[in-house]
């Protein structure tokens, strides 16, 4: 590989991050040093916090090797198998949790409704920024949004090929408007980037994963693990689902939140680009996606209802601390920008 080649490599790759506990220590540590270290035994994951910092970035970094990887670490590591094991050990301790604390969630049906219910008086992050958020708000919270924005989509085109017929003709032209309708510039993780130059934040594919709380890692884990296995396709429809009924109208807020704030006009376009394609893109996710899939396998409505859950449930644990920290007047990072 030529030098210009490796660099340009460097820079689509992320860094390793700084470990959070025993779990995440040893997975970096034998990333780093392949020859001599060795993994944490599967067995240890039974005890750790399935929600906590270390479990998380544990998680998060097995799965950012099927991304982009990691500068200087060797690709192979994507599919070693004692690394997959302990992956499958976190896991089961990760989604056995999501469930317990989902148990008793509505069917698909009633789920969808929810989803499309509007309070009149709203409370939460978006209705936070727009309504009093300042523009060190705004900076935190696309510093921790960057970890699914610079990858937007790509979780979800896992399921892809495990989709037929109508469901996955509908997820597909769905996909098309995330990846820019055959245009680079209009990649919405690309509309990110511009976003992130505008608030003046550093757009490098990673650059925020040590600032970000185990809250935000869990959002992305979630999606990773539902769309690398087959077994979890129902759930990632649900997830899907639920990122894009809830889109439009919290994109709406957010974009009025860039104008108020003067964030500047690539900010702003982000979440006005999203306003009006996810308006389009709920009905087609209503309709064909979940609809098409139920009509081929029926017996995958409650996965698609416990999608809808868990990502409503980690939604509102990332925004409670969110919230918790900025009533405060304190940062919603581990660390400051």
């Amino acid at each position: 590989m030529t030098d210009l080649a490796t660099a340009t490599q460097a820079a689509l790759e992320g860094e390793l991050p700084g470990a959070r506990g025993d779990l995440s220590h040893g997975v970096l540590n034998a990333l780093r040093h392949p020859a001599g270290a060795q993994l944490p035994d599967p067995g240890s994951a039974r005890s750790a916090d399935p929600f906590g910092d270390d479990l998380q970035l544990a998680l998060y970094i097995s799965y950012e090797l099927h991304y982009r990887g990691f500068s200087g670490v060797d690709p192979a590591w994507e599919w070693d198998p004692g690394l997959l094991g302990l992956r499958a050990a976190m896991e089961r301790r990760f989604l056995q949790e999501l469930r317990d604390r989902t148990a008793g969630h509505p069917d698909v049906h009633d789920a969808m409704d929810e989803l499309l219910v509007e309070p009149v008086e709203g409370t939460g992050v978006s209705y936070f920024l727009k309504d009093e958020g300042q523009l060190w708000h705004l900076r935190e919270y696309a510093a921790m949004r960057s970890l699914y924005h610079l990858k937007e989509a790509d979780p979800h085109a896992w399921v892809i090929p495990r989709l037929h017929g109508r469901a996955k003709a509908a997820f597909v032209a769905v996909e098309f408007d995330e990846f820019g309708g055959g245009r680079a510039e209009r990649v919405h993780a690309r509309l990110f980037a511009d976003l992130m130059a505008d608030l003046g934040l550093d757009p490098a594919y990673g650059r925020y994963l040590d600032a970000a709380p185990a809250e935000m890692l869990a959002n992305v884990n979630l999606m990773s693990l539902l769309g690398l296995h087959r077994a979890h396709r129902g759930a990632l429809v649900g997830h899907f689902a639920t990122v894009e009924v809830t889109s439009s109208p919290g994109s709406r807020r957010l974009a009025e939140a860039m104008r108020r704030t003067g964030a500047g006009p690539a900010a702003e376009h982000f979440y006005a680009e999203h306003v009006t394609a996810d308006a389009v893109h709920e009905q087609i996710v209503r309709r064909d996606v979940i609809g098409g899939l139920l009509a081929d396998e029926p017996a995958l409505a409650p996965d698609v209802a416990f999608g809808i859950a868990a990502t409503t449930w980690l939604e509102d644990r990332l925004g409670d601390r969110l919230m918790a920290a900025w009533r405060d007047g304190s940062t919603s990072l581990r660390t400051p920008l």
